[in-house]
């Protein structure tokens, strides 16, 4: 077997997408190792996942940070400690400075519950059902210095049926998701994905739209 890829996982709540690449790993699925799990907050249940599974833990609590600079500057320079291949944005709701992301160009992945372009930051759920739209979904990107800017790797879609709520839209979105983070990975992981100075490669053919996911 090759090499196995490194990530560190970087959370802030539920941790339901990590318990879902723990579980890939862990069957076979993917070939990666976490080398730590990361959150900014103390109390997310994510952390509990991680210890069940004897994964090194560590918090870097925002609160005890009175700048965005100061805090990114010690995530930094933890993170460079363990210097894992990708770092892998599952629920993490900070956003990172242009510093942080330069120093770890082309290796940071967030997935983001919207079809990108459309609908970038928050409450997309929300955002979709007030302006009517008949399709929503979930993106994988690289992240850049602009907001979920970065080239879209992996994207699958959804129906907003009538009389869908935010819960609706966002229980189908994160059972998308928890499928399509370990897929993306694996990907790394056999080097059919490659990341050459910003630009995405699949199976050595530059990625020039977002590949569909299967569901």
């Amino acid at each position: 077997m090759t090499k196995p890829i490194t990530l560190a996982i970087l959370i802030s709540g539920n941790g339901s997408n990590l318990q879902a690449i723990i579980e890939a790993i862990e069957t076979g699925q993917l070939n990666a190792e976490i080398k730590a799990v990361v959150s900014n907050n103390p109390e997310a249940y994510g952390l509990v996942r991680a210890t069940r599974h004897n994964l090194h833990t560590w918090v870097i609590n925002d609160q005890d940070y009175n700048s965005r600079k100061h805090y990114d500057e010690v995530l930094r320079h933890y993170l460079e400690t363990i210097d894992p291949d990708y770092i892998v944005l599952a629920g993490f709701m900070r956003i990172l400075s242009p510093g942080f992301i330069d120093a770890f160009e082309h290796r940071i992945l967030n997935i983001h519950p919207s079809l990108l372009p459309a609908y970038k930051g928050l409450n997309t759920y929300q955002r979709a059902l007030d302006n009517a739209e008949t399709q929503h979904g979930v993106s994988i990107h690289l992240v850049t210095a602009e907001l979920d800017a970065g080239p879209i790797i992996l994207q699958a879609s959804y129906a907003v049926e009538a009389g869908d709520r935010v819960e609706d839209l966002q229980r189908r979105g994160i059972q998308l998701e928890h499928q399509m983070f370990p897929q993306v990975l694996s990907w790394l992981s056999d080097k059919r994905l490659t990341i050459k100075e910003g630009q995405v490669f699949y199976d050595q053919a530059l990625l020039e739209q977002p590949i569909q996911f299967d569901h």
